[in-house]
């Protein structure tokens, strides 16, 4: 498996995303707490809700979140599909890596012996 142009292009966005420390502490907290409305988001952010939800709409536009109406409140929730999508295109590239070293390897054996 390659990282091909096409894979890149489509991994990009959520590397853009998660490139965000506010953005990437937001994963982080709905990865552990779950569905969180804007409310509860917004405590300890250290910045405004205005700024959580631009923040969350990044995330939306990258796939990393969706919302869902539960009456009057909308909550946020962790899209596991598209972090499950850019571990694999991260363990491509850890398989790439792995497998050029070993290669390094071999070669470096060869001329010693």
């Amino acid at each position: 498996m390659t990282a091909g142009t096409g894979r890149v292009g489509r991994a990009a966005p959520v590397f853009a995303a998660l490139g965000d420390p506010t953005r990437l502490e937001l994963i982080a907290r709905l990865s552990t707490t779950g569905p969180q409305p804007i409310v509860r988001l917004t405590e300890r952010a250290g910045v405004s809700r205005q700024a959580i939800t631009k923040h969350l709409q990044a995330l939306e536009g990258a796939g990393l979140v969706k919302s869902t109406r539960d009456g009057r409140m909308r909550m946020w929730e962790i899209r596991r599909e598209r972090l499950s999508d850019a571990r694999r295109f991260l363990d491509a590239i850890s398989d790439q890596w792995d497998s050029a070293l070993e290669r390094l390897r071999m070669a470096v054996e060869r001329i010693d012996e």
